[in-house]
């Protein structure tokens, strides 16, 4: 049996969300603190959880509506299939449940980094940096992994036999993964955006409380405006961004996808014939999976080597030890992408080649200039 390269991705988005799994458990170990600790910090999760939860029900129906339009596009235009429609909808889902990850892991970290700083500033590095793990990783795992499940599937429904044209059959397989990325930037916009308003109400709220009654702070828990200031902060700048990034993160990896296909096209024009390679002449396709996938592990590395040792370590050391972990992934990364480029792209295709073929897509794709 032929192993399908598509699986390499996969295994890779796996690893990424299972050591998340890990690391957030990990996270919801620590002491979360005193009584007083624990009762701010739960009211701030239930009142983001009640946030998400009505507009989670309202981009339930957006997400039908929506749905019900791809519908009646895809059976006006023949390059369009109606499975289009599960992309979109899992691309949703995937995109709030990132966001939901990393608010939910926000919420448990904020007391427990607090008691951790009491006494160790090591240990409350760890958690808070554990905590944004938890996201990015959660993001990074979910994107990788839709992306690839969707495309091994629907180059299986498009492209299972050898009759028509390729690279108009990956385009209609590009064409459908592609409603996994309006899925995710759907949900990214109402995220950031309901979030984003909902974090300015609170604050500007919070703040006129603080001006008009007397002996009330801004930022005093009693100010019942300070928590939901605070629950803005999580659905708008934990569940808004992770949703956001999300959606970037999926257009992204699917338009160097599509840049991929013009490669294969441009390729097999210039040689007459079809484009072949180990990969099922599909190597410049998979690449940006392939990179995306090593980015998850990467990252993974360079976690485990964020550490500081002293107890009274300054902000220098703290920022010195974030950039080790970052330089350790970007290496890892980059030799990554060296021996990829080498594995996955044809010979002839290297250097400013490569770059010249790219700036030329580009310019015939933005150009107004029928060429």
């Amino acid at each position: 049996m032929n192993f399908n390269p598509i699986f390499v991705p996969i295994v890779l988005s796996l690893i990424g969300l299972i050591f998340m799994f890990f690391k957030a458990k990990w996270v919801k170990k620590q002491d979360p603190g005193n009584d007083k600790m624990v009762s701010i910090s739960s009211a701030i999760k239930k009142g983001a959880l009640a946030f998400l939860n009505a507009e989670y029900r309202l981009l339930f129906i957006f997400v039908v509506v929506a749905s019900l339009a791809l519908f009646g596009i895809s059976l006006m235009v023949e390059t369009t299939s109606w499975m289009i429609i599960p992309a979109f909808i899992v691309g949703a889902v995937f995109s709030g449940l990132a966001g939901n990850i990393g608010m939910r892991i926000a919420t448990d970290a904020n007391s427990r980094t607090t008691q951790a700083a009491r006494t160790s500033l090591p240990k409350a590095l760890n958690i808070a940096f554990g905590g944004g793990t938890v996201m990015g990783l959660g993001v990074a795992g979910l994107a990788v992994l839709g992306l690839s499940l969707f495309f091994m599937f629907f180059m299986h429904q498009f492209m299972s036999s050898n009759e028509g044209n390729f690279y108009n059959d990956m385009t209609v397989v590009l064409e459908a993964l592609a409603g996994f990325s309006l899925g995710a930037e759907s949900i990214a916009l109402f995220a950031r955006v309901g979030g984003g308003i909902y974090t300015k109400a609170a604050d500007v709220g919070a703040d006129l409380v603080g001006k008009v009654e007397a002996g009330i702070p801004e930022d005093d828990p009693r100010n019942p405006a300070t928590i939901a200031d605070n629950v803005g902060d999580n659905v708008g700048d934990v569940a808004g961004m992770g949703a956001d990034l999300f959606g970037s993160y999926v257009a992204t990896v699917l338009a160097s996808m599509v840049l991929g296909n013009y490669i294969i096209k441009d390729m097999s024009d210039y040689a007459q014939q079809q484009f072949d390679d180990p990969f099922g002449g599909i190597g410049p396709i998979l690449l940006p999976l392939f990179i995306a996938g090593v980015g998850i592990v990467a990252s993974i590395i360079g976690t485990l080597f964020i550490r500081i040792k002293n107890n009274d370590a300054k902000e220098a050391q703290v920022q010195s030890s974030l950039n080790l972990g970052n330089l350790i992934s970007i290496l890892i990364t980059l030799f990554s992408c060296w021996f990829l480029i080498d594995l996955l792209l044809p010979d002839t295709i290297n250097g400013m080649k490569f770059l010249v073929k790219i700036l030329k897509i580009f310019q015939v794709e933005t150009s107004s200039i029928q060429q």
